[in-house]
């Protein structure tokens, strides 16, 4: 996707908003200028702390997930043993939305970061796990003969065939899930805390009525979800160069 594209739609965008906002003339839809002089002027201060705090919690628990699931999916497709124990418990738990589960982490974990973190990691962990295993799974067998009558051992064969072969799956992984982290990050923010941007959008928009403050809010979440997309993206450019752009 080409930077100057997701300019102009953002800019069709920001004109649609603000064409609606001169209809309604409503407190509770500001124009975009508003919402614009709002974020410069918030992200200094609170905006910008709450930021960090949400920031730091969708990061660790996507770089756990990596650490745990690559290696358990990788294992899982080179071995038709385990996979055959392992994958029922997959395909039940795999479906299952994760974010009912919200409120029972929240009872065995408590209301702090540990918890927000630890249902991200759960939504992650999943999808680069089944992504993963599948994609390793699907190796041709004549390429590990190949590598096998070079004398490769499992580690050699886990580090040069099966982890650059998983790569294009585990950012696609990656690119899938973030938009539902977020998502469950923001539910998360709304439990007995006083830091992230759910809190702060819940805050603003639903005690103190300060709307252009609010969206300022959705603005920064929106703005995180977009910077770990992207950056998802440009590491898969940068360490899967042959895949072509085509196929992206």
């Amino acid at each position: 996707m080409k930077t100057r594209h997701i300019l102009l739609a953002a800019i069709v965008i920001g004109l649609l908003w603000e064409l609606i906002a001169l209809l309604l003339q409503q407190p509770i839809m500001p124009s975009v200028t508003t919402i614009a002089a709002a974020f410069f002027h918030e992200l200094p201060g609170d905006l910008g702390w709450h930021f960090l705090a949400s920031l730091w919690r969708v990061a660790l628990s996507t770089l756990l997930a990596i650490l745990l699931a690559v290696p358990a999916g990788l294992v899982l497709g080179q071995s038709e043993q385990l996979n055959r124990i392992f994958a029922p418990v997959i395909y039940l738990l795999y479906p299952i939305p994760k974010v009912v589960l919200v409120p029972i982490v929240l009872l065995f974990l408590g209301v702090g970061d540990l918890s927000k973190i630890a249902i991200i990691l759960i939504i992650l962990f999943f999808q680069i796990l089944v992504l993963v295993r599948d994609q390793a799974a699907q190796i041709r067998p004549e390429l590990l003969l190949s590598v096998r009558s070079l004398g490769a051992g499992r580690r050699a064969l886990f580090r040069f065939v099966y982890l650059p072969a998983s790569l294009p799956a585990i950012f696609t992984a990656l690119r899938q899930s973030i938009g539902t982290a977020v998502a469950v990050l923001y539910i998360t923010e709304l439990f007995a805390t006083q830091r992230g941007l759910g809190y702060y959008i819940y805050v603003q928009g639903s005690t103190l009525f300060n709307y252009p403050a609010m969206y300022a809010g959705v603005a920064a979440m929106s703005i995180l979800g977009f910077s770990l997309y992207f950056f998802a993206d440009w590491l898969d450019r940068r360490l899967c160069p042959w895949i072509t752009e085509r196929t992206r």
